[in-house]
């Protein structure tokens, strides 16, 4: 019977772990989520991280205040004495010892279960739809490109509106003259937010609209901040604010669409104040039509409950050749119910830049690719990320033609030279055949950056600042070999990654 306060005491520091875990779970898995699917993030609660950090502890100080149980000296019988008789008492090492084994079990599970409650993001990544690759070899252009010009426009659906068939994504556009020339060129939809280069992309398109007749021009903002996308809570007056401040820099009186931007869940997709200040906008007559975009892990799911919900006008998804094999039938859903449909992230990566047997085909993949999406006639338009003068002659030229069976042939080409090479996003299979729980598609990722986009700092930084790198693979056997869907030779390009994002070694 003297032992029994000591078992009740060990099973409460057990109690408290599985509650802090299973706070982690809950709480800290929610608010990563809130970080990757992008939400403002100068609003997150951080008391969601707070609390099970605050139980772990108090998990921590009662495992260590087992160990000051003492026993007896002679008998070592378990039996209760004060702590003061410390002539008959000692420490007990094991339970030093399973206490702070415990404590650190509990950290390693609620780190593992609120990123294992995440783990469809993993190979999302806000770096993957934060940055569009481009495919112009400047050096080498060709002189068809030259002054091309939107050749064709489509339906939006139910907006009514005759979109270019090419448009303006304007996530990294600085330079006005850029959206100016495509403006000249035909283009009439322009896709940007306030989170786009920290305000800079709205200011830019402000500035390249300038006095251009409003009545033919598309633009499409986001509920957003520049810190990010505005949370569910938000109140009503302060979303009509931020929407008024994208129009403020825009340089207009109405946007023509708002999207609920890079979403992830119903709930969001459903947020009543977010449709409550999207009505009162819509009756001021400062936002025309709503809209969605979704290149998340739950795209499929968001898009369905959209479409069901008959709120939104608009839907820009992620789809590209080869992409999401089963996404035919959510097109002709949306095409049922005469919902737009804007394409993203058309390029898909984009990597064949280092592939010596495709340098010839580098000024005309894009284009190709862009013919791909527009021959399903359930899309409305397409958006791709104009930044440099270029890209208007290259990307426009693609405009109102018909898809090829050489386009088809290059595009098959360039799958099958980038076979085993390419990290698909919304994947992330391979990471539990891991054994030393390696970041698999970061490392790749950053490898792309370096080989592929050119972005050779950008990519070593990244790859400095992981905890674990590519180096443990040179003595692993490897059981991850085959774990990859798509036939990437996991261990030889983690090792292809490690030698080329090594940071030089600088001697005297």
């Amino acid at each position: 019977m003297e032992e029994r306060p000591v078992r009740l005491r060990a099973r409460a520091v057990l109690s408290l772990v599985a509650v802090a875990v299973a706070l982690a779970w809950v709480l800290s898995g929610a608010f990563l989520h809130d970080l990757a699917e992008g939400l403002d993030r100068t609003r997150l609660p951080l008391w969601k991280i707070a609390v099970p950090v605050a139980v772990l502890l108090l998990a921590l100080f009662a495992a260590v205040w087992r160990t000051r149980r003492r026993v007896c000296a002679s008998c070592r019988s378990g039996a209760w004495h004060p702590i003061g008789e410390r002539e008959t008492a000692h420490p007990v090492r094991r339970a030093v010892l399973r206490g702070t084994g415990v404590a650190l079990v509990g950290a390693a599970g609620g780190f593992a279960a609120a990123v294992g409650r995440n783990r469809g993001w993993i190979s999302v990544g806000r770096d993957f739809f934060g940055r569009e690759p481009h495919l112009t070899d400047a050096e080498r252009p060709d002189p068809a490109w030259k002054e091309a010009r939107v050749r064709r426009y489509r339906r939006l659906g139910r907006t009514g509106a005759e979109v270019s068939d090419i448009s303006v994504g304007c996530g990294p556009l600085r330079d006005p003259a850029v959206a100016r020339a495509a403006l000249e060129r035909g283009v009439t939809y322009f896709d940007t937010s306030p989170d786009y280069s920290h305000h800079h992309s709205e200011q830019a398109l402000g500035e390249a609209v300038k006095g251009h007749r409003r009545h033919e021009l598309f633009l499409a903002t986001k509920f957003c901040r520049a810190e990010g996308h505005l949370l569910n809570e938000t109140p009503v007056a302060e979303i009509v604010e931020t929407v008024e401040g994208s129009l403020r820099r825009l340089g207009t009186d109405y946007v023509d669409l708002v999207h609920i931007h890079s979403c992830d869940r119903v709930d969001r997709l459903l947020a009543p104040n977010i449709h409550e200040a999207f009505d009162r906008l819509k009756a001021a007559g400062k936002a025309r039509f709503l809209g969605v975009s979704t290149h998340t892990p739950n795209l499929e799911e968001v898009a369905n409950a959209a479409i069901d919900s008959g709120r939104f006008d608009v839907m820009m998804l992620a789809y590209h050749f080869g992409m999401w094999p089963t996404f035919g039938h959510i097109l002709a859903k949306a095409k049922q119910h005469d919902v737009g449909i804007v394409a993203m992230k058309t390029l898909k990566g984009a990597k064949h830049t280092n592939l010596t047997p495709f340098t010839r085909e580098a000024g005309s993949y894009a284009q190709s690719a862009f013919r791909w999406v527009l021959s399903n006639p359930d899309v409305s338009c397409l958006v791709v990320s104009f930044s440099k003068p270029q890209h208007v002659d290259e990307y426009l030229a693609a405009s109102g033609t018909e898809l090829t069976q050489a386009d088809v042939a290059r595009l098959e080409t360039y799958d099958r030279l980038v076979a085993g090479d390419y990290c698909q996003p919304h994947c992330g299979l391979c990471l539990p055949a891991c054994p030393h729980e390696l970041p698999v598609n970061d490392v790749l990722r950053y490898r792309m950056y370096a080989k592929d986009y050119g972005w050779e700092r950008e990519g070593m930084r990244l790859y400095a600042a992981l905890e674990k790198d590519a180096g443990t693979c040179l003595t692993c056997p490897a059981p991850c070999a085959g774990a990859c869907p798509h036939g990437v030779p996991i261990r030889r390009t983690m090792l292809d990654a490690h030698a080329t994002l090594q940071l030089p070694i600088v001697t005297a």
